[in-house]
C-alpha cells in the first residue's frame, strides 16, 4: 500500500491575547475548528499527534478530546515537531496504519507569564549536555544572537538587512485581522529598539502570544468524503543537528541544509517553483539562514535577498503571510501555525494577504538552536 496524502483540515484557536483559556481547551478548540473544515465526524480520527502539554503526550490529549486513535505520535524536537509529525504521519496513512490523522497544540505562554506560573527566560536549564553550555550564559536568545553575529562576520550581513526580515513580517501582517500586531514599523524602529542579546533588539525576537492549531491528514480514498479543497503533500524530510552549541560545526548552515534539498527531491520541485513561503522565524536571523538553507538563495546571500523585500506579500517569494511568529502568533511551538497558514494559501483562504495562483508552498520548521529541521512541501493540486 502506498496511499496519496492530503490536508483535509485546518483551523486556529482564539489567538494573541487569551486569559480565560487552558492549553488543553485551545487545542480542543482548534480541533474541533479544523474537523469542521474536513466534514468528517470525530469517529473518523484514528491517528493523533500532539506534543509539549501535560504528562504522557499524546495520551492525555486523547483522553481530553475523547480520542482512542490506533496510531500516535509525540515527536519533540522543538518548534519543527509538526513538520517532522506530518512526515511521519504521511509515512503512515500511505502505508495504511491510519486513515485520518489529528496533529494538535495549544499553549498559553503569554498568559502563563502574567500569571506568575512560569519565567520569560528560556534556557533549558543545565541537564546532561546543556551543563556544559550553562557556564557560559546559554538562552535560547543568546545562542541564536552569537550565530546571526558570525554570518554578520562571514558574509557581510548587516543588522539592517537582518531588520528588514522583522519589517517585512510585519508588513504582511498588517493584512490578518488575528495578528497580534498589525501597525507598520521601520529599519529604524527594530535597530532603535532596546538591546536583548547583541546584535538583537527586541523586534528581532518574536513576540510571546497565546493560541492553539489543529490540522487535519487523511488519505486519498477519503478525499471525496471532504468538505474543503485537499492539499497534498508532495514530499517531506526532518533532521537534526546539535544540542550542544559546541558542537554545531557551522553558524551559518543549519539543518534545513539536509531537509530543504531532500524535500525538494522527494516531491519533485525546485525552489523556483514555490508560490509561497512558511518558515520558522523566532528570530530574524532564523528565516535569513533557513532561505539560503533551503536554496532560495546562495549561501551569505540571504541579506541581499531578505533587503530587496522579497518576502513581503507581492515580492519575489512571499513569506509568513499571516505575520509568521515576529507578528501575528508565536505561542511556543509555531511550526504547526505554518502548516494551517500554507494550506489556507494553497486553498485560496487568504484573503487580503492571499498570494495569487499559490499552487505550491513550502514550510519549514526549526527547533531549538537550529537543533533540528523538518521541511514539508504542499500543493494544491494531486501528484
Amino acid at each position: 500500500m502506498n496511499r496519496k496524502v492530503a490536508i483535509a483540515g485546518v483551523a486556529l484557536s482564539d489567538v494573541g491575547k487569551v486569559d480565560n483559556k487552558n492549553a488543553y481547551e485551545l487545542m480542543a478548540q482548534a480541533s474541533r475548528r479544523a474537523l469542521a473544515d474536513t466534514g468528517l465526524s470525530p469517529a473518523d480520527i484514528d491517528g493523533l499527534g500532539s506534543t509539549s502539554q501535560g504528562t504522557l503526550p499524546p495520551t492525555d490529549v486523547g483522553e481530553y478530546l475523547g480520542i482512542r486513535p490506533r496510531w500516535i505520535d509525540s515527536t519533540s524536537v522543538g518548534g519543527a515537531s509538526w513538520e517532522v509529525m506530518v512526515s511521519h504521519a504521511t509515512d503512515a496513512i500511505a502505508a495504511g496504519h491510519a486513515d485520518v490523522v489529528l496533529l494538535t497544540y495549544g499553549s498559553t505562554a503569554r498568559a502563563d507569564i502574567r500569571k506568575g506560573l512560569r519565567g520569560a527566560n528560556i534556557n533549558w536549564g543545565a541537564r546532561g549536555p546543556l551543563q556544559w553550555d550553562a557556564p557560559y550564559g546559554h538562552t535560547l536568545i543568546s545562542k541564536y544572537a552569537m550565530a546571526a553575529r558570525r554570518h554578520m562576520h562571514q558574509y557581510g550581513t548587516t543588522i539592517e538587512q537582518l531588520a528588514e526580515v522583522a519589517v517585512s513580517a510585519r508588513f504582511n501582517a498588517a493584512d490578518n485581522p488575528e495578528a497580534m500586531y498589525r501597525d507598520p514599523i521601520t529599519v529604524d524602529d527594530v535597530l532603535s529598539g532596546p538591546m536583548i542579546a547583541d546584535p538583537f533588539t527586541k523586534l528581532h525576537c518574536c513576540i510571546r502570544s497565546d493560541g492553539g492549531a489543529a490540522i487535519i491528514l487523511v488519505a486519498e480514498d477519503r478525499v471525496p468524503d471532504l468538505k474543503s479543497p485537499p492539499v497534498w503533500v508532495l514530499g517531506s524530510a526532518d533532521a537534526t543537528s546539535h544540542m550542544l552549541t559546541s558542537q554545531w560545526e557551522d553558524m551559518t548552515v543549519g539543518p534545513a541544509a539536509v531537509t530543504g534539498p531532500l524535500a525538494f527531491e522527494r516531491a519533485g520541485v525546485r525552489p523556483s517553483d514555490v508560490d509561497v513561503a512558511e518558515i520558522y522565524d523566532a528570530f530574524t536571523y532564523m528565516l535569513l539562514l533557513s532561505l539560503e538553507d533551503l536554496g532560495f538563495c546562495g549561501k551569505g546571500e540571504g541579506g541581499a535577498f531578505v533587503a530587496e523585500q522579497n518576502l513581503r506579500l507581492g515580492g519575489a517569494l512571499p513569506t509568513n503571510t499571516d505575520g509568521g511568529g515576529l507578528s501575528a502568533c508565536h505561542p511556543g511551538q509555531r511550526g504547526l501555525f505554518l502548516l494551517v497558514e500554507a494550506a489556507r494559501q494553497l486553498r485560496g483562504e487568504g484573503g487580503a494577504r492571499q498570494v495569487p495562483d499559490a499552487k505550491i508552498a513550502c514550510v519549514s520548521g526549526t527547533g531549538g538552536w537550529f537543533c533540528s529541521s523538518g521541511t514539508v512541501l504542499l500543493g494544491s493540486e494531486e501528484p
